[in-house]
């Protein structure tokens, strides 16, 4: 069978979450797709409850040490024979139609190297929210990627495999001698990092659809919980990225800190850091006083969340926060309907 879509999902420690992952990927409306799951040298039952699922589509590959995420997706894009491949992390979840809707979006596009879709956040229980990320969809540069990284979270893209063999390296460790495409040395920001280096240095194109397809879990224990070692982590991708794009970084690199700064504060509001916050939001807006008449919505609401729950009473900015987030979830229905989806089907 010529596989169209090989789906990576790296493995480790997730318990609680990876049978709802695996089935949310198995029950796809698309089935012409291989499932890739990476075992990242597990110490909880995580590979005990992959093995337990019997299905043709599924493969499992164990890494004989802990090598992180980039690493755990570099073996599946290795071991991957799909033209597509599509990433999944193991918390999250997917809308049944999101592989059918992506195959569609590439298929009609094809300098799109980088399919994408709205993501909609779950709590960390698997209760739905009423928000959504919002991403640019389209016209998207290298400098609009190196800003606000439209794909959002590691779920949500599907990628076209000659666009990876185009960004393709190799790695020449004590331990091995393979290709990569993810940047092992990099924790975090090892996505972003990716992206922009396809974007930046090669002919591909990166679009999204609008249709929230991805169920993006908020876990306060996760990667992107600790924004100081995000920010240190994004420090390391504009340092490496000065290399490829020197010119983009010369013209760009002040503004892009400032917006990670500020989506680093909306991150210490949602996990109730409001000194943190409130740093970052600083931080931000000194760095590009810009930012509050380009983007004066999206600052102000930051900047009012971090102060608000930097002086009220945990119980008070609680109430506040739910009021506004159903304002929020109001409005982007209303753009997501706008585009003419029913955002009450996702």
């Amino acid at each position: 069978m010529n596989i169209k879509v090989s789906v990576v999902m790296p493995v480790y420690n997730v318990q609680h979450f990876v049978k709802s992952a695996i089935e949310s990927v198995l029950n796809q409306s698309y089935d012409n797709f291989e499932l890739i799951l990476v075992n990242d040298c597990a110490t909880d039952n995580s590979l005990a409850i992959c093995q337990a699922i019997h299905d043709s589509r599924i493969r499992i590959i164990n890494h004989k040490h802990n090598k992180g995420l980039a690493a755990a997706r570099n073996t599946g894009i290795r071991h991957a024979i799909g033209h597509y491949v599509a990433f999944i992390d193991s918390d999250d979840q997917w809308h049944q139609d999101k592989l059918r809707l992506h195959v569609d979006h590439l298929n009609a596009n094809p300098k799109v190297g980088i399919s994408f879709s709205r993501s909609a956040f779950m709590q960390h229980d698997g209760t739905m929210t009423a928000i959504f990320q919002m991403p640019q969809l389209n016209n998207i540069s290298a400098e609009v990627l190196l800003c606000r990284n439209p794909v959002g979270n590691g779920s949500a893209p599907v990628i076209r495999r000659a666009a990876l063999n185009d960004i393709r390296f190799q790695s020449y460790s004590h331990a091995s001698d393979h290709s990569c495409y993810f940047d092992e040395t990099f924790r975090q920001s090892e996505d972003i990092e990716c992206w922009l280096r396809m974007i930046a240095t090669t002919k591909w194109q990166m679009a999204g659809i609008p249709q929230p397809l991805t169920y993006y879990r908020l876990n306060p224990e996760g990667l992107s919980s600790d924004v100081n070692k995000q920010l240190a982590s994004w420090e390391k991708m504009i340092d490496k990225a000065r290399i490829f794009a020197p010119k983009l970084l010369q013209q760009h690199e002040s503004k892009a800190r400032a917006y990670q700064l500020r989506y680093l504060a909306r991150q210490a509001v949602r996990s109730g850091q409001g000194t943190t916050a409130k740093e970052m939001i600083n931080k931000a807006i000194a760095q590009s006083p810009a930012l509050l008449m380009e983007e004066t919505g999206r600052t102000v609401v930051t900047f009012s969340a971090a102060y608000l729950l930097y002086v009220l009473p945990k119980s008070v900015f609680n109430t506040c926060a739910k009021i506004g987030q159903y304002c929020i979830g109001v409005r982007q229905r209303w753009v997501i309907g706008r585009d003419g989806v029913r955002a009450s089907q996702y």
